[in-house]
């Protein structure tokens, strides 16, 4: 018919023949950020359990560990009570592990000394050096150790006499290898071990407590005395195998 235009795929009206309106080009978004990791539940724990060891620790600096309850630990620690049992069963469990801490400290330091922290030639100077800078660096420890090696809980008390009876094994085993020593018996090297033991373990107690350096240097100089006349009786002594 005149005056109609049929409309098709081909004519502008057509909607496959429209143009669709170009649409921008998609901007990329920027990186997010790293978000740190969550902590694992192991290490939230662990975490839990050093915050109540530093707890007691920070605690102990006033008072002996009897003193201390359970409730003043959790608090110091931002714990509730209840969940200290999910890491010690009792005080006296935490008391067992503080004294394990402070002994391998210890160990550490003697560790050291016996790898070549110790000057071969001035080997009793070098030894109370040692032992100063190790009391210096833990101070919460030694305390710990010396206030309830005599005046403790009976369990704490027997836990540290077997650690230092463990050390002065240690340390009999290493003197047997000084050609002097070599031919002493077992008994008399761990004798011989013990006075140095305890030598040492008394002038740390006077280390940790000394007001100023003046007080520590004369602590110095006698723990150096002490441990020159052990080894000059020893040098004088007859062991028997």
């Amino acid at each position: 018919m005149l005056g109609f235009t049929p409309v098709n795929s081909r004519t502008p009206n057509s909607r496959s023949g429209r143009t669709r309106p170009s649409r921008p080009p998609r901007t990329e978004r920027p990186p997010r950020p790293d978000r740190p990791e969550r902590p694992s539940r192991e290490e939230r724990k662990e975490a839990t359990r050093r915050a109540i060891i530093s707890a007691a620790l920070t605690l102990l600096a006033e008072r002996s560990f009897s003193a201390l309850s359970l409730r003043e630990v959790t608090r110091a620690a931002n714990i509730v009570p209840a969940a200290f049992y999910r890491h010690f069963e009792s005080m006296d469990a935490l008391g067992l592990v503080l004294i394990d801490e402070s002994f391998r400290a210890l160990r550490e330091t003697l560790r050291d000394a016996r790898s070549g922290g110790v000057d071969p030639n001035r080997i009793i100077e070098s030894s109370v050096e040692v032992l100063i800078n190790s009391v210096a660096s833990r101070p919460e420890y030694w305390r710990f150790i010396n206030r309830e090696r005599f005046s403790g809980m009976t369990v704490l008390r027997y836990a540290i006499r077997t650690e230092i009876r463990l050390i002065t094994s240690e340390l009999a085993t290493d003197l047997a290898r000084f050609p002097a020593l070599s031919g002493w018996s077992t008994e008399d090297l761990n004798i011989l071990a013990g006075l140095f033991v305890n030598a040492m373990t008394v002038n740390a107690e006077a280390i940790e407590e000394a007001p100023d350096a003046d007080t520590l240097a004369e602590i110095k100089h006698v723990a150096v005395k002490q441990l020159r006349m052990i080894a000059l009786a020893a040098g004088g002594w007859r062991s028997k195998p």
